[in-house]
């Protein structure tokens, strides 16, 4: 099982409107503009009665920089509206039985070249 991070970034590729400027786990000095997504701490899993049967409740960040303040906006928006509600979708072999936005997107801050920082987290299970 991967990441939920690689698995995530692999579904949002696969929907042109995001572009390829995504990353896993450090965010690149450039481009200015880009998507870095990380993972976080989750839930326990749940252990349910059918022997082998286990959901594991991983949870992402997403942080989207932009030297644009609404368009920063506009693409962490875009990415929730996206995410928010999917479910019962395989990704890379995985079955994804529900991704939720947990966080509405904020502004996190203007990093040292004026580049501004949105984030959102979301909360996943999987099997």
């Amino acid at each position: 099982m991967n990441p939920a991070s690689k698995d995530i970034k692999s579904l949002l590729i696969s929907d042109s409107s995001f572009g390829d400027d995504i990353y896993i786990g450090k965010e690149p000095l450039k481009p200015n503009n880009c998507i870095t997504i990380f993972d976080t701490p989750g839930e326990p899993p749940d252990q349910m009665f059918t022997q082998g049967e286990i959901y594991n409740r991983p949870s992402i960040q997403f942080r989207v920089r932009n030297k644009s303040y609404s368009q920063a906006w506009d693409e962490i928006n875009a990415i929730k509206v996206f995410l928010h509600n999917h479910e019962q979708v395989t990704i890379n072999g995985t079955l994804y039985t529900m991704i939720r936005c947990a966080q509405e997107p904020a502004l996190l801050d203007w990093d040292e070249n004026d580049r501004c920082r949105f984030v959102t987290t979301f909360k996943i299970q999987r099997t």
